[in-house]
């Protein structure tokens, strides 16, 4: 009775902090929203949800709910974790902790209670994105027959497992010291698409297969495995599909034969496509054009769950459970090593004053030279390490390389783009630094020098080697080293929170990878040289807007 009492009470508090915050609101319906997008009318030329080629199920409260569940569960798995971390730092800095120690409440009702807190969040995000998909099967009118309990079905199978190991990994990166900040924001980028990997891509996808146990952590090969083997209604279609396909790979492998070199004696010719030896359509969830194509619908006003699968999305959901409870007895020693003990002193750089020497005959060039060196001066040796290699790779690597070695440096100075007007804010220092005449529009003047001279000096072999080579592609990286700085900046002013800007870069960084232009300068460097130099005027205005009406007045 005590542990339910703690954590009830420590859940209702953590909560009420919760939703006195514009942001959560903000995320709430802007992730609701989000499903008029994603459940299209018939006549529209793309499909978000579907089997096969054009396949989906009429919209009925079984499809509509599915639809919120496959869209949400790997959206607000990465998004949310985001949104809902920070609770326990915030609790180990302000020192909120030690007095919750001399409460009669348990580690393990802390923890429980700050689980349950980020799970509410997200059922709050999905029972907003509920009431807009309950409200399109009404409008779109293809079946209007509402029930509710196969509404809840799919979220609450699909989706609040994946939503638990979510949670789950929110708690520990706010407790394990070096995940507190940025690195922590970063390493989870990367522990997620690992996630998302694991189950999906060693499926078995063809037509006498059995869904693996226990199935992928949001459950789209079972849903996969249901809908494109389960489904009678759309068995035909779904056949006719494959018999297409295997039509068009025996065709290409009978053109490939002829144009080859005639095979020696005793060599055996490769089979042509087999239908019964094709992977069945999978389920694909994203934009799908249509092309002219019609949509075939098809009724599917229940979903009938199977044993497998309900002991499969257990498994996620007790297992999410179990390892938050791993962290109880590390609680005290987490908790003991806050932000303020673990300050970095720095090293001392002596060649770093050497080069600075000439900023400090004026009183501006000498604050340029204070903030160049409390940002270098915390860098870690790995970080200097890092950075020798990417300089290194930028000057050497072909072309494919040396585009990636600009995104990493970037990206190893993502934390400073993103924190560096916060630190009056993070250190509480605002009302002492802001006293003197005019620091308001120095401060932000001098910040905004270093971040874009810092986006310049780590792509700078680079900088050299494209200025030589191909002048565009230096002008784009340049301008998108700019572009990068300012926004940093702007976001960081505006949400007074580096995680909304360190997300979007992340997310960037991953399309450029895959030959995206968004800061993949090399790839149509004129055109990614145009979009970042017309979003910079931007970028300052509501730098400005946000740093006087937020950080620095608020001093």
């Amino acid at each position: 009775m005590n542990l339910l009492r703690a954590t009830g009470a420590i859940l209702r508090a953590d909560l009420l902090q919760r939703l006195r915050s514009p942001r959560y609101w903000l995320v709430m319906f802007s992730l609701g929203a989000f499903m008029w997008w994603c459940l299209p009318p018939a006549d529209a030329d793309y499909m978000t949800v579907v089997i096969g080629d054009s396949v989906r199920g009429r919209y009925s409260s079984a499809w509509v709910g599915m639809a919120v569940a496959l869209v949400y569960s790997p959206l607000l798995s990465l998004a949310g974790f985001y949104l809902v971390r920070g609770t326990l730092t915030r609790d180990i800095d302000t020192r909120a902790w030690q007095l919750l120690v001399t409460t009669t409440m348990s580690r393990r009702a802390y923890l429980i209670a700050k689980w349950l807190s980020h799970l509410a969040v997200f059922a709050g995000v999905l029972l907003v994105g509920l009431v807009f998909a309950l409200a399109l099967q009404v409008v779109r009118g293809e079946d209007r027959h509402i029930d509710l309990l196969e509404l809840l079905k799919p979220v609450v199978l699909i989706t609040m497992p994946a939503l638990a190991v979510t949670a789950t990994l929110a708690v520990w990166f706010d407790l394990v010291p070096w995940l507190r900040r940025s690195a922590g924001n970063v390493v989870f980028f990367f522990v997620f698409f690992a996630l998302v990997s694991v189950g999906t891509s060693q499926a078995n996808r063809t037509p006498d297969a059995t869904p693996p146990f226990p199935g992928d952590l949001h459950g789209l090969v079972d849903v996969e495995y249901d809908m494109s083997h389960r489904w009678p209604a759309a068995s035909a279609v779904l056949a006719e599909e494959m018999r297409v396909r295997a039509a068009a790979e025996a065709k290409a492998k009978a053109k490939a034969k002829a144009s080859a070199e005639k095979p020696e004696p005793g060599s055996r010719a490769e089979p042509g496509g087999d239908a019964a030896n094709m992977e069945t359509p999978g389920l694909s969830i994203g934009k799908l054009e249509l092309e002219g194509r019609r949509p075939t619908l098809v009724d599917w006003p229940r979903w009938q769950v199977s044993g497998e699968m309900l002991v499969g999305r257990a498994f996620w959901f007790g297992g999410a459970f179990l390892v938050l409870l791993l962290a109880t007895p590390l609680l005290d020693r987490f908790a003991s090593r806050t932000s303020a003990v673990r300050t970095y002193r720095g090293a001392s750089l002596r060649w770093l004053d050497w080069l600075l020497r000439p900023l400090q005959h004026g009183s501006r060039g000498a604050l340029l030279a204070s903030e160049l060196r409390l940002v270098l001066r915390s860098r870690r040796w790995w970080w200097w390490l890092a950075m020798a290699i990417v300089s290194i790779v930028q000057l050497a690597a072909p072309r494919e390389g040396l585009a990636i070695a600009i995104l990493v440096a970037w990206m190893l100075s993502l934390d400073v783009f993103s924190r560096l007007v916060l630190r009056e804010h993070d250190t509480r220092t605002a009302a002492l630094v802001f006293t003197a005449p005019g620091m308001r529009t120095t401060l932000l003047v001098t910040r905004v020098v270093m971040a874009i001279g810092l986006a310049w000096l780590v792509t700078l072999p680079a900088l050299l080697r494209l200025s030589m080579q191909d002048p565009v592609a230096a002008a784009a990286t340049a301008v998108a080293g700019a572009s990068l700085a300012l926004w940093g900046l702007a976001l960081g002013a505006l949400f007074r929170n580096a995680r909304p800007f360190e997300l979007s870069m992340l997310a960037a960084g991953y399309i450029s990878v895959q030959g995206a232009l968004v800061l993949n300068t090399l790839v149509a460097s004129q055109t990614t040289l145009a979009w970042h130099a017309a979003s910079i005027p931007m970028a300052l205005a509501l730098l400005v807007t946000a740093w006087r009406q937020g950080l620095a007045a608020r001093a």
